[in-house]
């Protein structure tokens, strides 16, 4: 977890997964992603809505209730954007009667400590009202493994990548490229340490302290929703919080999860502890049209980037 410099984590991430944190917004409720329309018998009358939804095949129909509502956490976490939706997207879930579950699909390295922070007391809230299930598809590291502590269950595939308890601040210091290129840097301030952290020149001792001071507190808060969560003690959690990662079967071993499975299983879990049926339904938040277009432009843009590199790298250095 970074603080807020926002390095998203020591671990690699595809980068052609994105950020998704999503809910759609329908009539003032939720909305299921692509369901299938029913089929009905011939000649059997039909809803106001079903008509319009058959009239209009873009508009999405409510979340059915009983459902376990499935939130996806997948990138980095950061932006104040993107974590306002979330948090507004899982309140709205708390807040829902149709919903009686919620299962949290991750796949992510962590990212700011504040954002990562900000997800875990809004999914504690929500579990505090009704089931909440994390589900481990592929990361879940630093400020997601935080995020993930309000889960009353945690369910991780076998070789999912589990852990990463620790906290890092980093940022480039540059004075001496600066100096080489004729650079010099003019600064008016107020405040002994309101330069600390400026890429334009090393930090001072009591900067250094200072800093280490904020990266220590943010690490015992971290710790302390560990213990909380897992139900381990401070020593063991300590002797666990060395910023390493581990792969589900050992995270299992270790009791930094509860079980191993993939999504499916952690929708039941989330279903039984519910008492409804085990099905799961996808939710997001509907974004403007411009905003989707532009999103799935830099999807494929650097899903190409990605592909390109990865030609390239394998002529240049197969055996």
């Amino acid at each position: 977890m970074s603080t807020h410099h926002d390095i998203a984590s020591k671990i690699p991430l595809d980068s052609r997964r994105l950020a998704s944190l999503e809910l759609i917004a329908f009539a003032g409720g939720l909305a299921l992603l692509e369901t299938p329309a029913p089929s009905e018998p011939a000649g059997s009358p039909r809803k106001l809505g079903d008509r319009l939804r058959a009239r209009f095949p873009g508009m999405h129909s409510p979340l059915p209730p009983g459902r376990v509502a499935v939130v996806r956490l997948y990138g980095p976490i950061g932006g104040a954007g993107r974590t306002a939706e979330l948090v507004e997207l899982v309140r709205r879930l708390r807040e829902s009667r149709r919903v009686p579950a919620v299962v949290i699909d991750i796949d992510s390295p962590g990212g700011s400590a504040t954002a990562s922070d900000e997800l875990f007391l809004a999914f504690k809230r929500l579990a505090a009202k009704k089931p909440l299930v994390a589900s481990v598809r592929g990361t879940c590291a630093s400020g997601a493994y935080l995020a993930a502590m309000a889960a009353r269950r945690l369910v991780a595939n076998p070789n999912a990548i589990v852990g990463s308890i620790g906290v890092i601040s980093a940022g480039p210091r540059l004075p001496q490229l600066l100096e080489r290129v004729g650079v010099s840097v003019s600064v008016t301030k107020a405040g002994r340490l309101k330069e600390a952290g400026a890429p334009w020149r090393d930090d001072t001792e009591e900067e250094r302290r200072k800093e280490q001071e904020l990266v220590d507190a943010i690490y015992d808060a971290f710790v302390d929703r560990v213990v909380v969560g897992r139900g381990l003690s401070a020593e063991r959690v300590r002797e666990l919080a060395t910023g390493e990662v581990w792969l589900g079967r050992r995270a299992l071993e270790l009791g930094l999860v509860d079980e191993i499975g993939d999504l499916e299983r952690a929708t039941e879990v989330a279903a039984e502890l519910a008492g409804v049926p085990a099905k799961g339904a996808p939710v997001r938040i509907r974004r403007p049209g411009l905003t989707r277009l532009v999103e799935r432009f830099a999807r494929s843009t650097s899903a190409s980037l990605v592909d390109e590199i990865e030609a390239r790298l394998w002529e240049r250095y197969r055996t």
